[in-house]
């Protein structure tokens, strides 16, 4: 009986765990996507900062990524 108490147990599922890591990756990846673009010299403008890679996709990315996180913490197992 005291084996039985005296073990621990996750606070999550394997598949929340799963979900979160997921979640967690499409939120790297989103960073990823918006690095760079940055011109070496200070006085020269680069225009790739603003194209839609930075500017739409890894913002969105980033958002989902964390909508996917709050996902797998809310979700309730069978």
């Amino acid at each position: 009986m005291k084996d039985k108490e005296n073990k621990k147990e996750f606070l999550f599922e394997s598949q929340n765990y799963k979900i979160l890591g997921v979640g967690l990756a499409v939120i790297a990846l989103g960073f990823l996507l918006m690095s760079g673009g940055g011109s070496q010299d200070p006085k020269i403008f680069n225009e790739s900062v603003f194209n839609f890679q930075r500017i739409r996709l890894a913002p969105t990315l980033v958002l989902v990524g964390f909508g996917i996180t709050v996902y797998s913490i809310l979700k309730k197992t069978k």
